[in-house]
């Protein structure tokens, strides 16, 4: 069984590099210079205990990598991509292709859905960064994370449970779970606070802003009855202790909101958590004003190439507030 890798940045390549290095057969789809520079070096996965780099097959589009059924796709692309990625991997690949969405927020899966048969929801806590091509940093020690998947929307299967004994046993504490998404909107929580995190720093996590954030969406998925897992759950998790340490004298700045702007992408994921108690809050008529806001001033901000952590916390809960009414 081979595992293809589709968006080897943070997450994907610390995956892809944790599978190659416990002997399985795997595969990165990749793009720009990314791409270019793990043809031509190697995926070089950078963690607490040393370097390790490794000559991975490469491919620029799944169409290239020549998929097949009996592969196993993990989408690991931000959401704001999945539909490009997913497009173009229905265009290659069987339609019985399992497909794992290693994404935070909880869309992608839906997108999927419309395109496999067989698809798989996987929580993903992943403390990783990658700011230059062929270079993934993860640091995550003793465990490289936490992994959490399970058939979309709900059980397990056989593939479920042998892909998660692969990761276990490839460094990660990882788990088969038969609700997943119970998983992933616990996740959406913490990954509320992502974009106030990126624009104002470490500090913005735990202020009043966040928490009145986070408030509107617990009202949200208590309206529409969507089931969160407990901290008590999650702790269950055998195996599983993870603490993040620097890698030499590097230190994990910021999340994945972070890195979209400190690559200056132009996009950031905001839409697809913030945005999503946005959406559930009108369809099921609980206001959500200040993810609203938090929505607009993120997207603002990774248009007009905003630098991450530039805006003092009390602007941006001036502009918050202010864009919230």
């Amino acid at each position: 069984m081979r595992y293809v890798i589709h968006g080897a940045g943070a997450v994907g390549g610390t995956i892809g590099g944790r599978l190659i290095e416990a002997g399985h057969d795997v595969a990165l789809i990749a793009r720009g210079p990314h791409l270019d520079e793990l043809r031509r070096t190697g995926l070089r996965l950078q963690r607490p205990d040393g370097d390790h780099t490794h000559r991975v097959a490469t491919f620029a589009s799944p169409e290239e990598a020549a998929i097949s059924a009996d592969d196993v796709v993990v989408t690991a692309v931000k959401s704001q991509h999945a539909v490009v990625a997913l497009d173009a991997l229905a265009a290659a690949a069987p339609p019985d292709t399992p497909v794992v969405c290693a994404q935070n927020g909880v869309e992608s899966e839906r997108l999927a859905l419309r395109r496999f048969a067989r698809v798989y929801a996987m929580c993903v806590f992943v403390p990783a960064d990658h700011l230059e091509p062929g270079v993934v940093r993860a640091f995550g020690t003793p465990s490289s994370g936490f992994l959490d998947i399970g058939r979309y929307p709900s059980g397990v299967d056989a593939l479920a449970s042998r892909i998660a004994a692969d990761l276990d046993a490839a460094g990660f504490a990882a788990r088969a779970v038969a609700e997943p998404m119970r998983f992933k909107y616990a996740k959406l929580l913490h990954n509320l606070h992502n974009a106030l995190e990126a624009l104002a720093g470490g500090d913005a996590r735990g202020s009043e802003l966040a928490e009145r954030v986070r408030a509107e969406a617990e009202a949200v998925f208590a309206a529409a009855g969507i089931g969160v897992a407990t901290d008590a759950e999650e702790a269950e998790r055998p195996g599983g202790a993870l603490h993040r340490r620097p890698i030499g004298e590097l230190r994990r700045r910021g999340s994945s909101s972070w890195q979209s702007l400190a690559r200056a992408s132009g996009s950031i994921e905001t839409d697809y958590l913030n945005g999503e108690v946005v959406l559930l809050g009108r369809l099921h008529g609980v206001p959500t004003p200040l993810n609203a806001a938090v929505q607009q001033v993120a997207r603002r901000a990774a248009l007009d190439g905003v630098a991450p952590g530039t805006i003092p916390l009390d602007e941006l809960t001036e502009r918050v507030l202010a864009a919230a009414g």
